[in-house]
């Protein structure tokens, strides 16, 4: 397949975008190319490798998870600069 100045106008029209000849030129050459790599890929003998999922071995280590004491809803609002009875003040934001 062979991208063309067509395929190119398609392409910006469904991306909302305008280019002009010279720069349409460019694109053309340049996804051209990378299908041109691509299909080289067509040419490597993959019989029997398998396909693969990750592009690296490492698994995530994740802790274990733990339950610990946390701040109190008192202890949470000693420190705020406003605040009512069992809430954070804060200025208006929505008029």
């Amino acid at each position: 397949m062979n991208i063309t100045t067509k395929t190119v106008d398609e392409i910006a029209f469904l991306a909302r975008l305008e280019f002009n000849n010279q720069e349409k030129e460019s694109i053309v050459n340049d996804m051209n190319k990378m299908l041109n790599f691509v299909n080289k890929l067509n040419e490597v003998n993959t019989d029997g490798v398998a396909p693969l999922i990750y592009m690296t071995n490492a698994h995530d280590v994740l802790r274990p998870d733990v339950a610990v004491a946390t701040l109190t809803q008192k202890e949470a609002l000693l420190n705020a600069p406003k605040k009512d009875s069992d809430y954070f003040k804060a200025p208006k934001v929505i008029g």
